[in-house]
């Protein structure tokens, strides 16, 4: 079974050879990574890793401002990588397949559900747990609370991300879910089950306007799969991640929003942890490589080095402190139900 990671970067160096490592762990073959105006070195890495036979790297093919969209398109047209794979699966750096069942695979979890066209897999956000310092070592090992998993600021609808069997009816792929043609009979809607293997709700099939529909409700879609989502990492990482913008939009104004979202810790969840060994022994093997423990290292300086420079100006030291205080506040799912008068 050929399956496809593809994936868009923008200054995740540091972060590079634990998401490829646990990719391989849980059955990931083959790697295709765009990336944009790197100055961490991220491309560098890539490219000795691409030299290995590691990974497939290309410089993102966007002219506009929606960077992800165009490499999706690059990559489903022009990439066989993409066009031969048994199964495609879109997902970002910060984002790790959480997988219940048999061997804790992509094929243990493709059987599980039945071996569908499709299998949509609820985030499940964890937060930063006050850790402020960037350390060297696998995020997963860092990170272990996360929000209730079947609610999340106020809402039991949570978004997701899909794999994709190389026979679905596709008319383009979405970072979060396919596209199905514009006319498409009842018959030839495909089989798609969320992480539990339970068919999606009928809306991801016949939605008037699908692009807005990426959601549905967690509660009994994370039997088989959850997608872990490290969005904020330590708050080292977060400024600096802050800093380079996203691989969509770039040099967004700042607010607190999208930390307190995901800074809710109210659910400890170590199930990831089982995967620590199969992690830490692909990651030996990526480092033995000529070259990449050295393009890794200067990653990790070049990352630090960048959180010194914005510590030195007054707008981030100010953003730094407004984030400290975001984290003692309460969770935004604790603080809706406590208007609510229901906490």
């Amino acid at each position: 079974m050929r399956i496809t990671a593809v994936t868009c970067v923008k200054n995740e160096g540091p972060f590079l050879l634990e998401w490829i490592a646990y990719n391989r762990a849980i059955g990931v073959t083959d790697f295709l990574f765009y990336s944009n105006d790197c100055s961490d070195g991220t491309d560098r890495l890539l490219d000795r890793l691409r030299a290995h036979g590691v990974v497939r790297h290309r410089p993102n093919p966007a002219e506009g401002r929606n960077y992800q969209m165009e490499a999706l398109k690059d990559a489903a047209t022009k990439r066989p990588v993409v066009k031969n794979a048994d199964w495609v699966w879109i997902a970002d750096v910060d984002e790790f397949l959480n997988i219940h069942v048999g061997d804790h695979t992509i094929p243990a979890l493709i059987a599980a559900c039945g071996d569908p066209q499709a299998i949509s897999v609820s985030f499940q956000f964890f937060g930063n747990e006050g850790i402020e310092a960037f350390e060297d070592r696998p995020v997963i090992g860092q990170f272990t609370r996360c929000h209730n998993p079947d609610i999340w600021c106020g809402e039991t609808s949570i978004e997701v991300k899909t794999l994709v069997r190389k026979d679905f009816p596709l008319r383009y792929y979405g970072a979060h879910r396919p596209f199905l043609p514009g006319k498409i009979t009842e018959e030839e809607h495909p089989t798609w089950t969320d992480g539990g293997g339970r068919p999606v709700p009928p809306k991801f099939l016949v939605a008037d306007n699908p692009r807005r529909i990426r959601k549905f409700p967690a509660q009994g879609a994370r039997a088989f799969a959850t997608l872990n989502h490290y969005a904020l990492r330590s708050l080292d990482s977060y400024l600096v991640k802050n800093d380079r913008g996203d691989v969509n939009r770039e040099h967004r104004t700042f607010d607190d929003t999208y930390w307190r979202e995901r800074a809710d810790v109210a659910w400890e969840d170590r199930s990831i942890l089982r995967m620590m060994p199969a992690l830490e022994a692909e990651m030996a093997r990526l480092r033995a490589l000529p070259g990449v423990a050295e393009l890794h290292d200067e990653a990790v300086r070049l990352h630090c080095a960048r959180r010194d420079e914005l510590l030195e100006t007054d707008a981030y030291r100010a953003m730094r402190d407004q984030l400290r205080e975001a984290s003692t506040l309460p969770p935004l799912e604790e603080a809706l139900l406590q208007e609510l008068g229901l906490a």
